[in-house]
């Protein structure tokens, strides 16, 4: 029996008669690993106020799921331990059962949660200093950024999360997780999307100019090609670990499949909820994975999507032969960060290389009157009832009597 699931049976045992065993259990397994969450979520707020501030931002807006754990890690790792505690409770679960299921969902929620603070704190960190610099978000034009990483691509497109326009550089377009699937109806959809389920996911892609849609379904990877990918690290041995991948190797579904699979997940879930158990019908097939190391997972990323640069960041310091693997693969290394910001500035001027300027300009009015005027002035020229010319000598018209009064 390994060191964890000993103290997670160590923390069944002492939380057992405990008004709150989820509460207890969480605190006593993790012990003193709870600041260490919440130090970093302080990093993330600093810098969710510092762009909101830079950009004029209404609000930025990440999941629901890690806007719960940001808001409150304890009571969030509370929520995960609701059925299994039910369970237990109900003589479901015995004891060993329960202290593994509760153990392992509390390190994959941390885990989780852990990786998106600080791919967050980077990614919004890299929007301030363009911000610093005189970068206005141009889309969505709402005045919200949205760092959610699924969910956009009900239209059968691929949006960036946002864009962001640089004085005297141009436009960067932002993909965070991407790509991901887009929405199909039948078999023949399907088929063409399938490659965007198995396509591996960078954290960051990059485009220059303002690229409103990435998908291209004939090519393989399915997607533009990036100028620009940045991998985030927050482990301090992350190159010793591996990480099983699945898509390539997963065989294409048709319609019918996929929806049968679905409703036997849907019907797998509610019976463990209900306590029940369901007969199998078909044999499953479980597909192993191909175990790869994560170096050579962010080395596959440059071969696959061929930007023109990518950048891996590590909070931590790594070793030199990890660093000079991926120097040798044409991978730049950004390390030893910590949530210190100014050691992301050359990652800012490796973004700048990219800025490309676009013949499309967005202006924001908060005067309702002005803004139907420039709408109906956008009109007119537009079906060519207005010529320039007319527009240049009313404006010089009025420059004159304003000077002359």
């Amino acid at each position: 029996m390994n060191k964890g699931v000993s103290k997670a049976l160590e923390c069944v045992d002492k939380c057992e008669s405990s008004d709150d065993i989820r509460k207890c259990f969480i605190n006593c397994y993790l012990n003193d690993r709870v600041s260490e969450p919440l130090n970093w979520i302080e990093e993330l707020n600093v810098i969710v106020r510092k762009v909101i501030e830079s950009y004029g931002l209404a609000k930025i807006t990440f999941s629901k799921e890690f806007t719960s754990f940001i808001e409150n890690p304890v009571q969030h790792l509370i929520k995960k331990l609701f059925i299994y505690t039910h369970d237990y409770r109900n003589g479901r679960l015995n004891r060993e059962d329960y202290a593994k299921k509760a153990m392992m969902v509390i390190n994959t929620s941390l885990r989780t949660n852990m990786r998106l603070t600080y791919q967050n704190w980077c990614m919004l960190t890299l929007i301030k200093q363009l911000g610093d610099i005189g970068g206005s978000l141009v889309y969505p034009e709402h005045n919200v950024l949205n760092l959610e990483r699924s969910g956009k691509q009900r239209l059968r497109t691929i949006p960036p999360n946002f864009i962001i326009n640089i004085p005297n550089k141009g436009d960067l377009s932002f993909y965070i997780e991407a790509p991901r699937p887009i929405a199909w109806e039948d078999t023949s959809d399907l088929k063409k999307t399938w490659n965007l389920y198995t396509a591996l996911r960078p954290d960051l892609m990059i485009y220059g100019g303002r690229v409103y849609d990435i998908v291209n379904v004939s090519s393989n990877p399915p997607v533009l090609k990036p100028d620009l990918i940045i991998e985030i690290k927050e482990l301090s041995d992350w190159y010793n670990r591996t990480r099983d991948v699945k898509g390539p190797l997963a065989k294409p579904l048709t319609a019918e499949e996929w929806r049968n699979r679905w409703i036997e997940g849907l019907w797998s879930n509610l019976a463990e909820v209900l306590g029940a158990r369901r007969k199998e019908y078909s044999k499953k097939i479980v597909l192993r994975g191909l175990r790869i190391r994560e170096v050579k997972i962010v080395e596959l990323y440059r071969s696959i999507y061929s930007p023109r640069s990518m950048i891996l960041v590590s909070k931590e310091k790594i070793p030199d032969d990890v660093r000079f693997e991926l120097e040798s693969h044409n991978i730049e290394v950004v390390h030893g960060v910590g949530f210190r910001e100014e050691l992301l500035k050359p990652v800012v001027n490796r973004m700048l290389d990219y800025a490309k300027e676009t013949g499309e300009y967005v202006i924001r009015i908060y005067d309702k009157e002005l803004a139907e005027l420039i709408i109906k002035l956008k009109e007119l020229w537009e079906n060519k009832l207005i010529e320039l010319n007319a527009i240049k000598k009313l404006l010089e018209s009025s420059e004159n009597y304003i000077s002359s009064t």
